[in-house]
């Protein structure tokens, strides 16, 4: 295993960028990196599990020959260079097929999450001015009511062609093609993705990333996710979002590795079936779906023991307590990844890097990053004291975003990167994350993240899910608030209440806990399974003012 602190030390990008890549910074092509080149072999790139147990694989071969075809249609509808192109496609290999034909001719894949409802997906087409959507027939109804929606392929649209007569047939048109389309050259800051971020105001803001992400996202997927040629990967994040789009598409191709697309929901029987269908050790996710397999019947997860050589968990903060569980239970390490859109994963507990690991902590920043807190004058902070987290742009040569498009708002302070999310750093150097700037709550002088006082009552056996906030209070400027989703067959109780309050105030802090406890059957979350805390708390705020008499 390497040493952290060394190759940190070592770093060079442009060294990085020749063993990962087989372009130049001046002729570089998305497509070719991640496909092209090892479509000489029967090497695997995709493994396809989809609806009723129908099961495929994709050799790299084969996707270069159904990209160039996809590719040359593409180029007969007069797309060319730079154009965008958005999909709204669940895990199928048509995803992969259209994203790599839009690679191939220099076009830029925009992504939409099949959750989308239409106003979403218009908000997005609109600004990323599209020049043809993908979809299937499942999802092609959300696409009816889009205003001056662009040309529409559809995944057997043959099968409903008396509901949309005006649709191309995915397969129809590929297989009219040649078979053979050559790949355009870009340059390194050419953008091959168009995003989109929501923040906490304000609609979606789109970002394009540049080829040169290329290079953040294999480094990521060696030093991090630690993956090698003898693992079998699978990044179960939707790909219509950042984390699986990066990391379960492009990094894994890019170094001529296969990925998994298991097109049903994620839940412990499909885990269970995924894992043993192909073997899987070296798995990437989110939270919300490990603290899924914590809740499921313990003989279930069991056969999951010693299945996993790592895992890696991204999207919101791990809590101590599925760190514990993994160990204990399934004898797999687990490790905090920190990121955004914008940046990529940029902080992290690296599998295939030394260095210590502390729970708690998202790590050290990623080789090719400087990572410091700043307060709100954009002035360098001392070690354990909470601040803005931001990248230091002159020391981190692996930075590749730029700023948001068609947005008056920067998220640059001079050579920083504001990232938003409140954070300390460590003497050694490793940070632990408190929570989103807007967040952080205020009480009786005190700032206390959320975080903390969640993963306290996730310990107790009581509690499925918890979300904290602060609401405004004259006294202490904030009390903390906690939403909590009880266990099955827990019935909720004002005894039960106070019994979390204290079970917290014990583990935690005389003044980090929650005075108030609100049972839920549900939290609000955003798509990829984030708890909007700023929700509750305008829920919250409305409620005070309602019970505020208003003078006559």
């Amino acid at each position: 295993m390497l040493n952290y602190q060394k190759t940190v030390q070592e770093f060079d990008l442009e060294g990085i960028a020749h063993r990962l890549l087989s372009g130049s910074i001046d002729a570089l092509n998305a497509c070719y990196e991640c496909c092209d080149r090892y479509a000489d072999t029967e090497r695997v790139a995709l493994f396809y599990y989809g609806q009723e147990g129908r099961k495929k694989q994709y050799s790299f071969k084969a996707l270069k020959k159904y990209s160039s075809q996809f590719a040359n249609f593409l180029k007969s509808q007069g797309i060319t260079q730079g154009d965008r192109i958005s999909g709204l496609l669940p895990r199928t290999p048509e995803l992969i097929i259209m994203i790599l034909a839009a690679w191939r001719i220099g076009a830029v894949y925009q992504p939409l999450f099949t959750a989308f409802g239409p106003k979403a997906i218009e908000h997005r087409i609109k600004m990323a001015d599209s020049k043809l959507v993908v979809t299937d027939l499942t999802n092609r109804e959300k696409l009816i009511d889009i205003a001056e929606c662009p040309a529409i392929v559809t995944v057997h649209a043959e099968q409903q062609s008396n509901l949309y007569p005006d649709d191309l047939s995915f397969w129809s048109v590929l297989n009219d093609q040649a078979e053979s389309c050559e790949v355009v050259l870009l340059n390194i800051d050419d953008p091959f993705l168009l995003m989109f971020t929501s923040g906490t105001t304000g609609p979606a803001k789109p970002l394009y990333v540049p080829l040169k992400a290329l290079i953040a996202f294999g480094s990521y997927m060696q030093h991090a996710i630690g993956l090698t040629e003898e693992d079998a990967f699978w990044n179960i994040a939707d790909p219509g979002w950042a984390y699986g789009l990066y990391y379960g598409i492009t990094g894994p191709l890019l170094l001529g590795h296969s990925t998994l697309f298991y097109e049903g929901g994620f839940n412990p029987e499909s885990v269970c079936q995924m894992v043993k269908e192909y073997g899987i050790t070296n798995l990437a996710g989110a939270p919300t779906a490990y603290r899924m397999m914590m809740a499921a019947d313990p003989l279930q997860m069991a056969q999951l023991r010693g299945k996993f050589r790592v895992v890696s968990s991204a999207g919101e903060p791990l809590n101590p307590e599925v760190i514990r569980w993994f160990e204990q239970v399934l004898d797999a390490p687990i490790y905090d990844h920190y990121g955004q859109t914008e940046v990529g994963m940029v902080v992290c507990n690296h599998h295939a890097l030394e260095h210590t690991v502390r729970s708690g902590s998202a790590g050290f920043a990623s080789p090719g990053y400087k990572v410091v807190v700043l307060d709100e004058q954009g002035h360098e902070l001392p070690v354990d004291t909470a601040g803005i987290l931001a990248i230091d742009l002159e020391q981190s040569p692996m930075m590749w975003f730029g700023g948001y498009e068609q947005s008056g708002k920067s998220p640059f302070l001079g050579h920083y990167y504001l990232t938003g999310d409140t954070a300390e750093i460590h003497a050694d150097g490793s940070m632990s994350f408190v929570g989103r700037s807007d967040d952080v709550i205020t009480t009786s002088g005190y700032r206390v993240g959320p975080f903390d006082v969640e993963s306290a009552l996730l310990e107790h056996d009581a509690v499925i899910e918890a979300a904290v906030i602060g609401v405004p209070d004259p006294e202490r400027t904030e009390v903390i608030k906690a939403f909590v989703i009880l266990a099955h067959n827990v019935k909720a109780s004002a005894h039960l209440e106070d019994e979390l309050s204290q079970f917290v105030k014990k583990r935690l802090s005389a003044h980090a806990y929650p005075r108030q406890v609100e049972f839920v059957p549900e939290l609000p979350k955003t798509p990829s399974g984030k708890i909007q805390r700023f929700l509750l708390r305008n829920q919250e705020i409305n409620k005070q003012q309602a019970l505020t008499p208003h003078p006559s």
